[in-house]
């Protein structure tokens, strides 16, 4: 099966709404500032965009809490053409781990970080209905360690379920991710160095442990 471009589906709907002069509103769920940091660039010039900070995942605690102050200092400091605003979400890390129960010691970007997909997507188009919001997404698919694909299977499900259009997108693409690093050095934002769940820290942790002690032999 061929992949589809996502970024191209994006950018018809927003030619869509432009040709029609219509500024729709939209729920951009975010994992962290860093990762938002281009998507709040490009979308804020066609959205009214409202900040989904809903991370349930992110372990340790302190870590969640630094991650969402810096969103919003994010968010505060950069200048964009139609205000963005934050919204937080429950820190309820029952959910995330009730869906992760025998899927601990899968690897990274597989079946565990896809029902963690779900899970954060899922909540974000609960909010958007609620709040009358015209579409929902997500920032996840800036990073080349995300599945674009997965991610807008999802979106796609939610929308049909919801009954709340979900915007496609593949952030990653026409250099989306260099230029998230790029605003990330700009703005002097902490980058973490691991996706966000216990799991992932562990994995890492035991990356760079390896080839410290590589280098030492």
């Amino acid at each position: 099966m061929n992949k589809v471009n996502y970024q191209i589906v994006m950018e018809k709907i927003i030619s869509e709404h432009q040709l029609k002069n219509e500024v729709p509103k939209l729920l951009l769920h975010s994992c962290c500032a860093p990762c938002s940091s281009y998507c709040i660039e490009l979308l804020s010039q066609y959205f009214e965009v409202t900040v989904f900070y809903y991370n349930p995942n992110i372990y340790p605690e302190e870590e969640y809490f630094y991650r969402a102050k810096e969103q919003m200092r994010f968010i505060e400091e950069f200048d964009t053409k139609y205000d963005v605003k934050f919204l937080e979400g429950e820190f309820d890390t029952k959910k995330f781990y009730d869906i992760s129960k025998g899927l601990e010691n899968a690897k990274e970007g597989q079946e565990r970080c896809f029902k963690c997909y779900k899970l954060r997507l899922e909540e974000t188009a609960k909010i958007a209905k609620e709040l009358g919001f015209d579409y929902f997404t997500t920032t996840l698919s800036i990073s080349p360690l995300k599945n674009s694909q997965k991610l807008n299977q999802i979106g796609a499900e939610l929308e049909n379920k919801y009954g709340i259009k979900y915007l496609f997108s593949d952030f990653k693409k026409k250099n989306g991710y260099k230029r998230s690093t790029e605003i990330s050095k700009e703005f002097d934002m902490y980058r973490q160095y691991y996706c966000g769940c216990v799991y992932s820290k562990r994995d890492r942790d035991k990356e760079i442990e390896l080839k410290n002690n590589q280098k030492i032999e």
